[in-house]
């Protein structure tokens, strides 16, 4: 029964949402094991079904054997569709393929370049956000994936590779290429990055995944007014349910009330100052051409005002002794 009061402690990991998509909570990120058929109340033993999303580093393990769990040994996904390219979505990849040698990857065109090694995304801003999370994203890793002949483009006409029913929908903001995949029948999002459930920049909303929709994670977005744009597209489509990247799914008319007016009111989510704030990053299919020069981040800037102070001080007590 899904719940718009959840939270880590009330919710496990691995959860099924609605008929045919079973989420799997891997430490912060989300991923998303759907099958072909909404009938299908539980997950069953050689079924077919499709992955979408892969997870941080490490954890290629845990979604072959919840993989098992659900649909069988020996039964891979028939596509592993990507709602884009990050290091959280996607770094189990390249020991998924290597386990289902006949597997292909999907992603929109515009996202190509950062799986095929041609482009690396616009660096992470960590003077945006206000919480750990953020703070600590110019860790993240940032090399991009190359994934070969093994990723291709969605088809053009907004049909999910082996998921009929479904549709894809550019959702771009966070990257340039991120989608957002949609089932008519029950009006069951599974949004990405596009927007989240959860204050993806904190670490302790992100720890007790308490409920709430909320702008892209703001570290990782390069361009506000696509990411705007994109949100009003999910707004309008008024979802039942939202499955995200980040944070646990919600539902009925509070999760449309809290889209709708995150749509409404998306510039006050807008970060006040930070390197993609007032100059988006610029990319094309061969991933980014230019992107505006990287901030000086108020704690460096501390850093250094207490470095100067200290000088000054140290001095007048010299001059003292």
């Amino acid at each position: 029964m899904l719940s718009n009061h959840a939270t880590r402690a009330t919710t496990p990991a691995l959860q099924p949402l609605v008929p045919g998509v079973t989420a799997w909570r891997n430490v912060f990120a989300n991923l998303y094991y759907v099958q072909p058929t909404q009938q299908e109340q539980q997950p069953a033993t050689g079924a077919p079904w499709v992955l979408v999303d892969a997870g941080l580093p490490a954890s290629a393990q845990h979604i072959r054997h919840h993989a098992a769990e659900l649909f069988g040994a020996d039964n891979p996904p028939q596509a592993i569709v990507l709602t884009h390219g990050h290091f959280d979505h996607v770094s189990a990849l390249p020991d998924l393929l290597a386990a289902w040698p006949e597997v292909q990857v999907y992603a929109h065109p515009l996202e190509l370049p950062y799986l095929t090694g041609r482009s690396a995304y616009p660096a992470p801003d960590p003077t945006v956000g206000g919480g750990g999370m953020a703070a600590l994203s110019f860790l993240y890793p940032k090399a991009p994936l190359d994934l070969g002949r093994r990723v291709e483009a969605l088809p053009a006409d907004g049909s999910v590779p082996h998921l009929p029913g479904w549709r894809w929908l550019h959702t771009p903001g966070h990257t340039p290429g991120h989608v957002s995949f949609f089932r008519e029948a029950d009006r069951t999002l599974l949004a990405g990055d596009a927007f989240t459930t959860v204050r993806a920049e904190s670490m302790a909303a992100t720890w007790t995944q308490q409920q709430q929709v909320h702008r892209p994670p703001a570290y990782f977005t390069p361009d506000w007014e696509a990411a705007h744009a994109s949100v009003e597209r999910l707004a309008a489509l008024e979802p039942e349910v939202a499955a995200t990247g980040h944070g646990i799914a919600m539902v009925g008319d509070e999760l449309r009330r809290q889209l709708q007016e995150l749509a409404a009111h998306f510039q006050s989510q807008v970060p006040a100052h930070g390197r993609y704030v007032a100059q988006p990053a610029v990319a094309d299919a061969s991933g980014v051409v230019s992107v505006p020069p990287p901030l000086v981040s108020p704690w460096v800037k501390g850093l250094v005002v207490a470095g100067v102070v200290g000088l000054l001080v140290a001095q007048v007590v010299r001059k003292r002794a």
